[in-house]
């Protein structure tokens, strides 16, 4: 018998909060950070990934800049990530 393991918990900032999320590791939403595990297998929505995928070639530079100025001087961020490095299982 196998056990399939659709998501992992993880850590994420919501403003200026600390959460605890969901990372999906199966189906079309594979990698995506969501609120509820759920969300994994809804389907995706097309127009709203289309619509993105524009403003993503847009502002790629730009939105480049912010994500690392963020996740350097952001103190929220920069605990995220030491909480999501502690609880990562060690092999």
């Amino acid at each position: 018998m196998q056990v399939v393991v659709e998501a992992k918990i993880v850590w994420a900032r919501s403003g200026k909060r600390i959460k605890r999320k969901i990372r999906c590791t199966v189906g079309r939403k594979k990698g995506r950070v969501v609120s509820s595990a759920s969300t994994c297998s809804k389907r995706v929505d097309i127009k709203k990934r289309i619509r993105f995928n524009r403003l993503k070639a847009k502002f790629k530079t730009r939105f480049k800049m912010r994500t690392r100025r963020t996740k350097k001087f952001n103190q929220v961020s920069r605990r995220v990530a030491r909480m999501n490095k502690m609880s990562k299982p060690k092999h």
